[in-house]
């Protein structure tokens, strides 16, 4: 299948395309310009690797993560590259005005033509109190329908005759290469069927919803109407990975990600930890359960391991592309990570 700005190309021995979801995760004892240094270390890589593309996510509050301005730092990392596609994943769009997305997002596509993906989530990123913080103008999830078309509009420049803010206009557009492809993420079926019926790409997190991802899938399949923008469905999922040199070596690293989610579900969000903080760790039965269920759903291992583990996924949801993120401490075992599934797949061989 030829590439087009939403359709990657499968490279080496993958079936589809691989892509990274990149947190910008903050470890115990690491700072925060250490950890965005290795984010444009890994951006750097992951494009002489293959990965098709590399996208960063909105959090808020978070210790253990530092991209809560995607906008800008895609514009750091865009600008550290050359080929590779960056963007969003994704922008919280009832965090923010249509007309500052479009832009954002405009001026990015401008300084980046044909690099640029804009992928919109409804939820808030962070806590409620920080969530409230945020949309201090009253929207909320429930209005994501009608601030997803406002900013289609400016980004378009093609507010109906008559529409309250049909002369404003979201500054820079470019008319000759159209708008950066705006993707609908999700964690449920909502987003699952919205961007069925508009007709666009969808990106599931199978990393933290792993029990939706199929319904979602399937939803979104069904709902699908061709549009302007894809003939047919497109669905990319992100999942959490973990290579190493050895099986053990990818365990204990995935368990550091594991007590920093454990903290996180209970309201006390900290820097990942180092594996020794993790393996220090005092588990009551019921923490326990919840590190089992998280590496449950985790796919590591050594490179084979943890290829056989994608595939799996990947067949089993019928993923158009896959993309991986890492939650573990050490940036430089990060990028290692990602390394190890490129040779994997041979990515390189024709990147």
């Amino acid at each position: 299948m030829a590439e087009d700005n939403i359709r990657g190309v499968a490279r080496g021995t993958s079936e589809v395309p691989l892509s990274i979801l990149e947190l910008a995760t903050v470890g115990s004892g690491v700072t925060p310009t250490e950890t965005l240094r290795a984010s444009t270390e890994l951006a750097k890589r992951a494009e002489k690797l293959g990965y098709h593309r590399i996208w960063v996510a909105e959090h808020h509050g978070m210790p253990s993560v530092a991209s809560s301005s995607p906008a800008v730092l895609i514009a750091h990392l865009a600008a550290a590259t050359t080929t590779i596609r960056l963007g969003s994943g994704g922008v919280m769009l009832p965090n923010h005005a249509p007309l500052i997305v479009a832009e954002q997002f405009g001026t990015l596509h401008a300084l980046h033509p044909g690099r640029i993906d804009l992928g919109l989530g409804r939820a808030p990123g962070t806590d409620p109190a920080t969530a409230r913080a945020l949309r201090r103008h009253g929207l909320d999830a429930d209005d994501f329908p009608e601030q997803l078309a406002e900013l289609t509009a400016f980004l378009d420049g093609a507010f109906p005759a008559g529409h309250p803010l049909e002369r404003v206009v979201a500054i820079p557009r470019s008319p000759e290469t159209g708008r950066p492809p705006i993707w609908l993420l999700g964690s449920s079926g909502f987003s699952a069927q919205l961007a069925g019926l508009l007709g666009l790409p969808f990106a599931f997190a199978h990393h933290f919803s792993a029990a939706n991802t199929i319904p979602a899938l399937d939803l979104y399949r069904s709902s699908f109407q061709p549009s302007a923008v894809l003939d047919r469905p497109y669905a990319m999922i992100g999942v959490s990975a973990v290579a190493a040199e050895s099986s053990e070596q990818a365990l204990r690293m995935a368990r550091s990600g594991g007590l920093s989610m454990l903290r996180l579900r209970r309201g006390a969000p900290q820097p990942v930890p180092t594996p020794e903080e993790a393996e220090a760790h005092g588990y009551s039965p019921v923490e326990k359960d919840f590190l089992d269920d998280y590496l449950s759903k985790l796919v590591y291992g050594d490179p084979a391991e943890v290829r056989t583990g994608l595939e799996e996924l990947r067949k089993r949801t019928e993923a158009d592309e896959l993309m991986i993120t890492t939650l573990v401490h050490s940036p430089t075992a990060r990028i290692r990570s990602y390394e190890l599934i490129a040779q994997a797949y041979g990515l390189s061989q024709s990147a």
